[in-house]
């Protein structure tokens, strides 16, 4: 089981199909407030269709809250900065995946306290600064799976 982790979501679409993916993959999803939009939204449970109710959410109120709460955990951070490529990730059963936020990604504070741990998937365009957070989060989360065998 791997663990996906949002942290201030901003895109209800994004969020609902993220939760999708953790069902399917057995995933427990992590969200962390502040959240840009309400968890009653109409676009968040379209996205989710009728799966939301059998997900394994978790939610915290803050960044700070998240970390004191999985303090021992084994993370792997996601950034368009990162130096090391997600096919280096070493994959563990448990273990959190982290994702920033759409506009913004991951904060400064963040990325340089885990830059041991950050990782980043490779864009093959100079046109393009990052991928869509559903699709990155599902490539991040399938490769894990392969890897553990899962």
């Amino acid at each position: 089981m791997l663990n996906i982790v949002l942290i201030e979501p901003e895109i209800p679409n994004n969020t609902g199909n993220i939760g999708r993916l953790a069902l399917a993959s057995g995933s427990t999803l992590h969200l962390v407030k502040p959240f840009g939009f309400e968890l009653s939204d109409k676009r968040l449970k379209r996205a989710g269709l009728d799966y939301w109710k059998h997900l394994n959410v978790v939610m915290y109120d803050s960044v700070d809250d998240f970390f004191e709460i999985n303090k021992d955990a084994d993370f792997a951070f996601f950034s368009s900065h990162g130096t090391k490529s997600h096919w280096d990730i070493p994959f563990k059963d448990n273990q959190f995946l982290v994702f920033g936020k759409e506009s913004a990604g991951l904060g400064s504070a963040i990325i340089e306290k885990h830059k041991d741990s950050l990782y980043k998937i490779p864009l093959y365009s100079e046109h393009i600064r990052s991928l869509n957070l559903a699709n990155a989060v599902g490539i991040i989360v399938y490769e894990g799976l392969r890897k553990l065998q899962l």
